[in-house]
C-alpha cells in the first residue's frame, strides 16, 4: 500500500524496531507540519493508507473529500481530530486500537516530573543559575501533601501510584462509576468536587475528552483551589473551561500550574500568556514522546495497516463502512 506518515517531526519512526514491520509498503514520511488543505490535498493525493501521529493534524471533511486513493487512517487512542462520519461516507476505514489494559508510563512520568519540578521550582533555579545567580526561593516538599487525581483511568491510577510512593495522601475524583471503582481498589475518594478541589494541595487532570468532559473544569472549581496549589494538565487542554485557568492564575487561586497540552497544537505563538507566567511550567505536549512508547504505539499502528492489507481490518472505529469501498481492492 501507499502508506503517508505525518507530522514526524524528527524522524524517529524509521529508527524503532516496529518500522520493519511496513517492509513492502511504499512509506512516505513527512517531518513537517502542514496545516492548509491545499498543500495536504496535494501531498496526500495518492495516498491509501494514512498515519497519524496522534492529534498533531486535524484530518476533517474538506481534506478527505479530496483524497480519492484514501482507504484507511491508522493511529491509535480517541479519534476527535478525525470527521469519522466522512470517513464512512467515503468508504474510509478508521483503524484505532484503544490500548485496553496498557496505561501510557510515559505520560504518568511526565506528570509526576512536572510536579516535581514545579514543587521543587527547577526551571527557575536553573534559569537563576544560567544568569548567574543563586537560590531563588523555597521549594515544597510533596510527602504528606494531598494528590489529588482527576480522573481514575489507567493514567491516573499509575500517576496515584507515583503518589503513594511519594508519601503523599491520595484523594480521587471522577465520575460516579470511577468513583466507585478507585474506592473498590483503596483509594480515598472525595465527597464532592468541591471539596476536592478545595483539600488537594496538586490536582492532576487525567480524563478523556470527550462531550461529557469538555470545559468540566471551570473558573469557580479553580478558584477553590488553595493558594498555594498546584494544577497539572498533561491530558487535554479543553478540559478546562476556555480563559479559565489564566485568570485563575492571575487571581492566585491555583498559585502554580503546569501544562503539556494546548488548544492549538503545535504551539508556535511564543505571546501564549502562559509561556510568560512565573508561576506556570509548559512542555511542548511530550508526555507520550518516548522511544519506548511510540515503539510500542506504532506497532499497534502498523499491525492495523497490515491486517487491512490482507482484508481484515482491525480495531475499526466506523465497522459500517467495511460493506463499501473501505474494503482492500
Amino acid at each position: 500500500m501507499r502508506v503517508s506518515i505525518l507530522d514526524d517531526y524528527f524522524d524517529t519512526l524509521r529508527t524503532l524496531p516496529c518500522f520493519g514491520k511496513l517492509e513492502g509498503h511504499n512509506v512516505t514520511v513527512w517531518n513537517d507540519h502542514v496545516e492548509d488543505i491545499d498543500r495536504l490535498s496535494q501531498r496526500l493525493h495518492d495516498t491509501e493508507a494514512l498515519v497519524l501521529i496522534r492529534e498533531r493534524t486535524k484530518i476533517r471533511t474538506p481534506l478527505l473529500e479530496r483524497l480519492p486513493h484514501l482507504k484507511l487512517i491508522s493511529q491509535r487512542s480517541v479519534y476527535p481530530h478525525i470527521d469519522v462520519d466522512t470517513c464512512t461516507r467515503l468508504g474510509v476505514v478508521v483503524s484505532s486500537s484503544q490500548h485496553p489494559g496498557t496505561p501510557s508510563y510515559a505520560t504518568a512520568e511526565l506528570t509526576f516530573g512536572l510536579i516535581l519540578a514545579a514543587a521543587r521550582q527547577i526551571p527557575q533555579q536553573m534559569q537563576s543559575l544560567q544568569a548567574g545567580r543563586w537560590q531563588v526561593g523555597v521549594g515544597t516538599t510533596l510527602r504528606e501533601k494531598v494528590l489529588g487525581i482527576f480522573g481514575y483511568g489507567r493514567i491516573g491510577k499509575a500517576v496515584a501510584g507515583y503518589g503513594r510512593a511519594f508519601g503523599m495522601n491520595v484523594l480521587i475524583w471522577a465520575r460516579e462509576a470511577s468513583r466507585a471503582k478507585a474506592q473498590a481498589e483503596g483509594w480515598a475518594v472525595s465527597e464532592s468536587k468541591q471539596h476536592f478541589f478545595e483539600t488537594c494541595d496538586i490536582i492532576s487532570l487525567h480524563m478523556r475528552l470527550v462531550e461529557a468532559t469538555r470545559h468540566t473544569v471551570g473558573a469557580l472549581d479553580l478558584a477553590h483551589m488553595k493558594p498555594s496549589a498546584l494544577i497539572v494538565n498533561t491530558s487535554r487542554e479543553a478540559l478546562i473551561e476556555p480563559g479559565a485557568l489564566v485568570s485563575a492564575l492571575e487571581a492566585g487561586r491555583p498559585g502554580m500550574a503546569a501544562v503539556d497540552v494546548y488548544e492549538e497544537e503545535p504551539l508556535l505563538n511564543s505571546r501564549h500568556p502562559l509561556l510568560h507566567m512565573d508561576n506556570v511550567i509548559c512542555t511542548p505536549h511530550i508526555g507520550y514522546v518516548t522511544g519506548e512508547e511510540w515503539d510500542l504505539q506504532f506497532s499497534d499502528v502498523f499491525d492495523q495497516i497490515n491486517a487491512y492489507a490482507i482484508g481484515a481490518p482491525i480495531n475499526v472505529v466506523n465497522p459500517e463502512v467495511l460493506s463499501g469501498r473501505g474494503q482492500p481492492q
